[in-house]
């Protein structure tokens, strides 16, 4: 069951941005073409020729409009149409030089659209947005993603993004201020500056070449390692992005021959709890810490790696 509240919620969200899109305009970026009608180009750019059957089902249209709207294009030159050589029953269609240079148009005008309104934008505002655009997409496509992930060992100006984006994830979700951020900034320097390559490690996840979280495995002592700083974008989420990165970690820890892990983490991080406790960590003390609001508390979970 949906609240209603949710439900008003969205379709205030989708009133306000075809308001900024100007999709509700009589033609689109000062073009005699709609939404519908620029999207049919643009798909009709992707390649030289398409098969009409397939452009109706891609967009979803009906097969009647999609027709008129082709009759219209070809009327204006920016299309033309012809017969499959294998099958009669089948028509295919494609954009003319006129018809290139018409979504060449379109493509410019949008992305100065787009241009101008980031750019009212300061750079963290523009890369929240973003994320969240991102996760919008996601949650609500019926296609698989498929996205190339790699871990990494941090590089020059990572150190730096970790803290960063450790204190204004956490602050916007879970209300974290000053006290966290320092608390990181110590981790992260203490890390940089004094870590042993053969005993501890961190890594960075890129997705598609963008870092979207990380993980670090430190020493407590020669028996113990300790896991710090696990983070996921809110974009990369629900991909198992966490899990992988606590997996590597686990490894490595084993591969170094630590007998014990253990890690400090957050009453309020559910999803973060639900993977310790999935690969076998357990809590073993709880209590409150000046780098939390009231009411949440700070955890220690440990696992045996081996006997």
């Amino acid at each position: 069951m949906v609240p209603g509240g949710r439900i008003q919620a969205v379709r205030q969200f989708n009133r306000f941005y075809t308001k900024v899109l100007g999709v509700l305009d009589e033609g689109l970026h000062q073009t005699p073409y709609t939404l519908t009608e620029t999207r049919v180009l643009f798909e009709l750019s992707q390649q030289e020729n398409t098969e009409v059957t397939a452009l109706r089902k891609d967009l979803n249209l009906d097969a009647g409009y999609l027709s008129r709207m082709l009759t219209r294009f070809e009327g204006d030159g920016l299309i033309s149409r012809g017969k499959s050589t294998t099958d009669g029953r089948r028509q295919w269609a494609g954009l003319t030089d006129s018809g290139r240079k018409t979504m060449a148009l379109l493509n410019e005008r949008s992305n100065a659209q787009v241009h101008e309104m980031l750019d009212n934008l300061s750079e963290k505002d523009q890369s929240e947005l973003v994320d969240a655009m991102t996760v919008i997409q996601h949650r609500l496509s019926a296609e698989p993603r498929d996205r190339t992930v790699v871990l990494r060992p941090p590089r020059p100006g990572d150190y730096g993004w970790v803290i960063e984006r450790h204190c204004a994830i956490y602050a916007q979700e879970y209300g974290w201020g000053a006290n966290y951020e320092a608390l990181v900034a110590r981790i992260v320097a203490d890390y940089a500056d004094n870590h042993d390559a053969t005993s501890e490690a961190a890594w960075i996840a890129e997705i598609d070449g963008e870092r979207m979280g990380s993980i670090f495995c430190v020493r407590v002592d020669d028996m113990t390692a300790k896991l710090r700083l696990l983070l996921v974008e809110p974009s990369a989420r629900g991909i198992g992005l966490g899990g992988r990165l606590v997996d590597e970690c686990l490894r490595f820890a084993k591969s170094t021959g630590y007998k014990t892990i253990e890690l400090w983490t957050n009453s309020a991080l559910t999803v973060a709890r639900r993977i310790y406790a999935d690969r076998g960590f357990t809590m073993v003390g709880s209590d409150q810490h000046p780098a939390f609001p009231t009411g949440q508390h700070n955890e220690t979970w440990r696992m045996q790696l081996c006997d």
